[in-house]
Order: structure tokens, then sequence, then C-alpha cells
């Protein structure tokens, strides 16, 4: 990330001031304290991309996940992938592993309706916005290896770190999303 991105380079371990926050960015950061998963976090310029989070993981000592808002081609089965940020992404992989045929990235209207979230910020913390299930979430097996991962706050403009163990003991059981562990080598 280039420097000019990063407004404070010191890490956050509490809840920001309202001030210049959204909502559903606020909301992350209470469930995180109502469930008692801690975290630092980093604000910083807006980044849509793994690559403009470049510094961002080193800053928080982590590597970002690549977060991946996907669906069928009929729409009807929608997915959140977290795969290493580094890791290149083939549909056809993944299609083979969870038995969905032509995987495509999700339309933008359907990652605000379900997640809350919009391009650019999709992360696992928009989860807590689906309170119907209709997203499934895969993470690849190199992510969960992770002592932390890092995510959005449901928008683009600060980064988390958190224990990977939090996630999937704390805040997916909360929001009641259960996660498929995949396998992805980026090169088929």
């Amino acid at each position: 990330m280039r420097n000019e991105l990063i407004r404070d380079a010191v890490l956050y371990e509490d809840i920001p001031g309202d001030g210049g926050r959204t909502e559903r960015e606020m909301e992350v950061y209470r469930l995180l304290k109502k469930l008692g998963i801690p975290y630092k976090r980093l604000s910083h310029g807006p980044v849509a991309t793994i690559e403009a989070c470049q510094g961002v993981d080193e800053l928080l000592g982590i590597h970002m996940c690549k977060n991946l808002f996907l669906c069928n081609t009929q729409r009807t089965a929608f997915y959140l992938l977290m795969m290493p940020g580094e890791k290149k992404f083939k549909t056809k992989e993944l299609s083979k592993q969870i038995d969905s045929p032509r995987l495509s990235f999700a339309p933008e209207e359907f990652m605000e309706e379900y997640l809350h979230i919009s391009p650019g910020a999709v992360s696992v913390m928009g989860l807590m916005n689906d309170k119907e299930n209709h997203v499934k979430l895969l993470i690849d097996e190199e992510v969960l290896q992770e002592e932390f991962l890092g995510c959005h706050p449901c928008v683009n403009t600060a980064s988390l770190r958190l224990a990977t163990k939090d996630l999937t003991e704390k805040f997916l059981p909360f929001v009641k999303h259960e996660y498929r562990v995949v396998r992805l080598e980026g090169t088929q």
C-alpha cells in the first residue's frame, strides 16, 4: 500500500469514535466487543483490491485475505470465498470442489442485499448481516492454518487483524454460518 493511503500507522484495539465512521463499520466493532473478540484496527484510505492492501498486512503483521463474492449462473447460490491474498483464483478449480459449475463474480446488488457491503469492501464480517444464510462461506485451508487473519470491517477504509480461532469458534457460530474448507492450488 502506498504510504499516503495510511492515515495513521497506530494500531488500535478499541471501538473508534463515531465521527466519520459508517453505521455498518461501527456495528462490526460493537459485535466484536460483545463477543469478546480482540482485534487490531488500522485506518487507511480506500483500498479496493488485495494489491492495494500491500503494506497494511505488514503493519498488522498478517497476510491479508482475498475475499471473493461469487454465485452460480442462475444466481441461486452465493458464496463468500476467503483465500490467501497472493494466491491466484481459478474458477474451474473451486467449481469442481463444491459441485457448482460456472461460478462467476456475483452482481453488486446481491452483495449489498445479503452482506450490506459495497464492492472493494467484501469481508467475512458481512456475514453478520446475512440473517437468512443466503451466502455460504468457503475458506481455503491455508487461511485456517494462520494464527491471525486480516479483513475489512465492512468498509474499505480500515482493516482488522483477529485470531483465526476467534473467527471460527466465536464469530461464525454467533452469526449462524458454518464454513466449508476448500483447497485451492491456483494452478488449474
